[in-house]
């Protein structure tokens, strides 16, 4: 008998009120993104560069933090389960986004996470764990883009 896999489901709501009457240069980016059930809103706009409030999130921005956020999330979950203890995680994630390529889209992340381990550890071990959690990472599975790791391990005793 074939096992049941669960299908999660990931609902979110995108709302925007305004006029394009007026052509490409003058209408509004500015909407906002629900997720249920979720009270809070999140005001959101396109990239500075196509016309957007550049003092609002895009969702450029936000397909790099989701790629950076899982990566992280991964890594502290297999981290965990080797009973690594891992004290501090941060990372400088940069997207890129050529616009003479067809179809523009972004072709690249870069991860530069910078990881404070406690504790014995071999650093070839840890780097098997990075290695994992990018390839468990469901966001990471989910893009064409190619999404590059360069982590920065701290040792302390």
């Amino acid at each position: 008998m074939a096992e049941k896999h669960a299908i999660h489901q990931y609902r979110v709501s995108c709302n925007w009120k305004g006029s394009t009457g007026a052509g490409y240069e003058a209408y509004d980016r500015t909407h906002q993104i629900t997720v249920p059930p979720v009270a809070q809103s999140l005001p959101m706009s396109s990239d500075p560069a196509f016309r957007g409030d550049p003092a609002l999130l895009n969702p450029e921005q936000l397909l790099v933090m989701a790629a950076a956020s899982c990566q992280m999330l991964s890594f502290l979950a297999i981290a965990a389960r080797a009973r690594l203890d891992v004290v501090e995680y941060e990372d400088r994630a940069e997207g890129f986004m050529p616009e003479d390529d067809k179809p523009v889209r972004i072709t690249r992340i870069v991860l530069r996470p910078r990881m404070v381990i406690r504790g014995e550890a071999r650093r070839e071990r840890l780097l098997e764990c990075v290695h994992t959690a990018h390839e468990q990472c469901f966001i990471a599975n989910s893009l064409k883009t190619e999404i590059e790791i360069r982590p920065d391990i701290v040792m302390r005793g």
